[in-house]
Formats: structure tokens, sequence, C-alpha cells
């Protein structure tokens, strides 16, 4: 920094600013050039002045992906004090989809963390950090007032105590009308207040704990042959615990009110009544958000089809021998987009009014990973080879398990592939990603004995391999008509592979 600052404004000013009578108090001294800040205690205190600092750059949680509310910050890639460039990896951020890099946007030094690593459920906007330039004073630092904290994490904590007390211990009161221990059945609800008894003279038989009709019928019997007195309000004060009587020590087991619904009790999964509660990534709430919103406003219409990959699996073989290892879903990937491109009717998404034709051919393809299913998309997947599409989905299925997909390489898509016939499935159907028109579910190749003819006519068994693929369509873009011509020319392409070309 400089050891004088030039001030381009009139000194009377200046004086008025700062708030002192005099040039000379502050160390202002006429030069050849104008006004400047004389070196010394004055020097010093009006570099230390704090409006004369720049106010930190606030550090936000951005948003990452479209549908994104929330993040997590996993880990912080910077330390407070260490000098940032732009473009620099400031932290690790947990989105709805995957793990996202933050840059710096400006130069300076990291002052302050706010939220450490670690914290869940950030909102968007929240400030996460502060930067500030190089020669301040990064160690004070002030956060600003006009941004609030990020909201509470929310994890799963254990209850506090209410700071009223609450009775815990088993002490026998006297009964104050009204005050129930037991759950009534209505019917015996009426009993007991016309004939002016209590259920905690009796015992609950009913079940969970339901104190039932026939419990309040015994309760009258009792009463009737004098073995209990009527139950009535004393003018004793309620709040004075007494001693338990020799009738009620004898009047049975208590059957506290069942706790509805469990709760969740952290050390003691196999108490009665309790459950254990799994945290769920943002990844995992999203997926459940968006295929609730699928199955409840998209209808779904479904088509299945019988596939023979005796022409694939022989082509396969030919380039093994080349050392070109591509696997089978890279042939269905690039059927599926060659199918698109002879029929973009169905390359379709929805915006919200209507069906909306899609440019690009984008596959989506299904990768299963410990925190949900991902779908990274190859883009431009009809002029891709099958070798360029094999290098592709393993690229992308490795960034996806690590968590590292950036957000342009799983937003978007026009078209979606679930495998799982590397899991033993035969065939299932699937779920639609909006705004995409359709999903296509693939299950495993299986050896089928079938009935064909030979040059001559005669007829014999021939073992053929065989996938069964259903694809679920959106009715409001794709009806079953089209659907069921997509899937004959899907079928066509995929046991020809030279259609593929």
């Amino acid at each position: 920094m400089a050891a004088s600052w030039r001030l381009g404004c009139d000194p009377r000013l200046l004086r008025y600013l700062v708030g002192f009578p005099g040039c000379r108090s502050i160390g202002l001294v006429k030069g050849a050039l104008g006004w400047s800040v004389s070196r010394g205690a004055n020097w010093r205190w009006f570099h230390s002045t704090q409006w004369l600092r720049g106010d930190p750059i606030k550090i936000l949680m951005p948003s990452l992906s479209p549908t994104m509310e929330e993040g997590n910050i996993v880990k912080w890639l910077k330390k407070e004090g260490e000098a940032v460039s732009a473009g620099d990896a400031l932290c690790e951020i947990e989105t709805d989809k995957a793990v996202v890099t933050l840059d710096a946007s400006d130069d300076g030094i990291l002052a302050k963390i706010v939220v450490e690593e670690g914290s869940k459920n950030i909102r968007l906007g929240s400030l996460i950090g502060l930067i500030v330039e190089e020669g301040e004073d990064w160690k004070h630092v002030e956060i600003p007032k006009d941004v609030g904290p990020p909201p509470p994490v929310s994890k799963p904590s254990e209850p506090r105590p209410s700071p009223e007390p609450q009775i815990s211990i088993p002490v026998k009161k006297e009964h104050i009308p009204g005050t129930l221990r037991f759950r009534l059945s209505p019917a015996a609800r009426n009993i007991l207040e016309k004939h002016s008894l209590d259920a905690s003279q009796g015992t609950a038989t009913g079940p969970r704990g339901i104190f039932t009709k026939e419990d309040a019928l015994r309760l009258v019997q009792l009463k009737q042959t004098g073995k209990i007195t009527e139950s009535r309000p004393t003018p004793a004060p309620a709040a004075t615990p007494t001693a338990p009587s020799p009738l009620q020590t004898t009047a049975g087991p208590s059957y506290p009110r069942p706790m509805i619904p469990p709760v969740s009790t952290p050390g003691q999964p196999s108490a009665v009544g309790t459950f254990t509660e799994i945290p769920a990534s943002n990844i995992r709430r999203v997926i459940a958000k968006r295929l609730t919103e699928s199955k409840s406003t998209v209808p779904h219409s479904y088509a299945t089809a019988d596939c023979d990959l005796g022409a694939v699996l022989k082509v396969r073989q030919d380039l093994v021998k080349d050392d070109i290892k591509v696997s089978v879903n890279d042939f269905i990937i690039k059927a599926a987009a060659v199918t698109l491109k002879q029929m973009p009717d169905v390359n379709v998404s929805w915006d919200g009014e209507g069906p909306k034709q899609l440019p690009f051919i984008d596959i989506s393809v299904a990768v299963a990973t410990d925190k949900g299913l991902l779908t990274p998309i190859i883009k431009d997947a009809a002029a891709k080879g099958i070798q360029e599409i094999a290098d592709s989905v393993k690229a992308l299925s490795k960034k996806a398990r690590d968590g590292k997909l950036l957000p342009e390489e799983y937003q978007g898509g026009s078209f979606s592939i679930s495998n799982l016939g590397m899991f033993g499935i035969d065939e299932f159907t699937a779920v639609i990603n909006p705004p995409q028109a359709c999903i296509l579910a693939v299950g495993r190749f299986r050896p089928v004995l079938k009935l064909t003819e030979d040059e001559e006519g005669n007829a014999k068994l021939q073992q053929r391999q065989l996938i069964t693929v259903t694809m679920s369509s959106d009715s409001r873009m794709v009806d079953d008509e089209l659907a069921t011509r997509f899937l004959k020319s899907f079928k066509a392409n995929l046991e020809n592979p030279i259609r593929l070309a």
C-alpha cells in the first residue's frame, strides 16, 4: 500500500466527513499536487479507520443445479488466512445431484469460514465465507449484519429437556375428575361418568392399552359389591402428592399410553416402540421428490418387446479380438439414439404447456451409486461410435460414483435408459424422468429355445439370446401407437448392428 493517498476533494469537505476541526489534526499537508496524508501517527490512525476499509467479499451458497434448494459443505479446500486467486477451488459442495467444487471469483484472502465443513442443508444464498483484499487485516473481519447466519443444521438430535419440570417419577396423586390415565373407548367413558368412576381404579385390557366397555362394566360390578367407592372431587390441593393407598398399590399393573407415533431412540434400535432414523442425503431427497411428482403428474404408458442379441454378441466378440472392449449396453444406447434420429417425434420434452421437439439427442444413462441413482448424459449419442460411447459411459459412471459430476454432465437429456440386466433382472418398468418423454428399461439377456426353419424348410430348435425392453412413455407426448412404432424400429436397429454405423 502506498505511503500516502491523494485526495481529490476540498479539505473543508474532508474535515466535515472525518469529523475533525482542522486539517492539521489528521495530518493533511498541502503539496504541489493537492492534499495528501502525511506519515506518522496520523497516517496510522487513517489506515486503521474502519470507514476506509473495503467491504469483505461474501461467499454465498450458490445454485449449482436447476432443482437445487439446499447444499452441504463437504470440505473446505482453503484455510482461513490463505491467499486465493480467481478460479481457485474454495470448497466442495454436495448438491442434489453430485459433489461440485466452488471456485473463487476474486483475488484476496479467505478471511472467515462461516459454515464449517460437514454442515448440511444450507439454503441457497446463505453466507458461508468471507474474502478480503490483500493487505487488509483478515483476522478481525466482521460478519456483515445484513446477512444472517444459515438456518440450523437439520440433524437428528436427542430431545432437549423441557424448561418446565415434567412428571417422570410414578408418584400417586389424588385423582382429579377429567384427568385420564388410559385411552377410553366412547362406551367406557359414558359408563364411568354415569357411575362416577375413574379408569385408574381398574385395569385396561383392550388392544394397545385402551380401556374398553367391558373394563368399565367390571368396575361397576366392583362398586356394587362395595369393593371400590365412587371417585368424587375433593377440596384437597391437586399439586400435593400423597402416599399410595393399599388399594392403589394392589390395583394391578400400570398401562401407560402407547407411543403413537413411535419415537427414535439413538443407541436402542431394539427397544419396543422405537425405530432408528436413517439420514437422507440431498440426492435421495430430490430423487424421492421427483419420482413422486412423476408418478402423480405424468400419465405413464408401457410397451414391451423382446430383442434378439445374436448379431450384437457376434460383433462384440469380433471387436474383442481387436482389443476393443464394449458392452451390450453401449449397443443399446447407440440403437436408441439412431432410432430417435429416425423418429424425432419421440425426441421431445414437456415444457409445462405442451410438447417441445428437441434439436439434440442426449441419452441419460442411469448409474447406481451409494447416494442414489444418477443419470449422466451421453451428448450427441447418435453421432458417436460404439467405442466412443463406451469410453464416455465408463468415464461418466466413475465420476458419478465418486460424486464428481459437473452440472453440465447430468442436467438435461432427451431420453433415458436404465439397465438392470447386470443384476439378473429379466424385465421391469422404470419411472419417467421429467421433462423427458420416455425411459427404456432393459433386462438381462437370456438363452431361449425357439422353433425355426432351416434353408430346406425343416423345423429345428435353435437357441437365441433375447433381452426384454420396456419403454415407459408420457401419453401426453408419445401415445401407444407412436411408442409401438418406436420399439419396432429400435428392435430392427439393435438386431442388425450394421444399421448403427
